[in-house]
């Protein structure tokens, strides 16, 4: 795992689908400052990269959730990497929308899934939880027996953590934020004392005492 971490890790940072600018600090639409961005759908547009992402998410899933029978992807990130990674591992696939629809037959859930088949769903990044941890719920109220969640990338943010772990759900992802930001230390992308001052805006974003240090 700590060779697909870091592979991952080199990946994103190469196509800059996570960027760190902990000098000119990004602002959240929370108001929160932030010296990270992270667009995992760069790599989509990064052949190389892409299959580097989607054969790891297939690795990592035939390891820890071998009896898998239907990839779920959140809308709409994580979509195509559950189109791709199924279509590698010869699986059935859908996903789930942000809310049900309002024309047709108002599904949420796009793709045919029967009760208590075993599901995985597929994330691109993992924040707080919030938005995954919903997927989840939909998937159980349809009768999914959801085994578990792969993410590209993780923060590893403590209240993400708390959720996961009060829904009952293990998350395992390709690679994390401390990951990224020792091999962003490693490559020259930020010098090396800047990996404290990234760390504690990890373990806690509205402390800002991580600016200008």
């Amino acid at each position: 795992m700590d060779n697909i971490q870091n592979l991952i890790a080199k990946d994103l940072l190469k196509i800059k689908a996570v960027f760190f600018r902990p000098d000119e600090p990004f602002t959240w639409a929370s108001g929160i400052k932030s010296p990270v961005y992270c667009d995992n759908r760069l790599t989509l547009t990064a052949p190389g990269v892409r299959d580097d992402v989607e054969n790891s998410l297939a690795q990592v899933i035939r390891e820890n959730y071998p009896e898998v029978q239907v990839l779920m992807g959140t809308s709409t990130a994580g979509i195509a990497h559950a189109a791709i990674t199924a279509h590698i591992m010869g699986l059935p696939m859908g996903y789930v929308r942000s809310g049900a629809k309002d024309h047709g037959r108002q599904n949420q859930i796009e793709g045919r899934l029967e009760p208590g088949q075993k599901v995985v769903v597929v994330e691109d990044l993992i924040s707080t939880g919030g938005s995954v941890i919903e997927v989840v719920n939909v998937l159980r109220e349809a009768g999914a027996d959801v085994i578990g969640i792969v993410s590209i990338f993780t923060y590893g943010m403590q209240k993400g953590i708390d959720r996961l772990a009060e829904a009952k759900v293990k998350n395992i992802s390709l690679t994390n934020f401390d990951c990224i930001a020792e091999v962003a230390a490693s490559e020259g992308y930020i010098r090396p004392e800047d990996v404290e001052r990234l760390i504690k805006f990890r373990n806690d974003p509205s402390d800002e005492s991580w600016i200008g240090e």
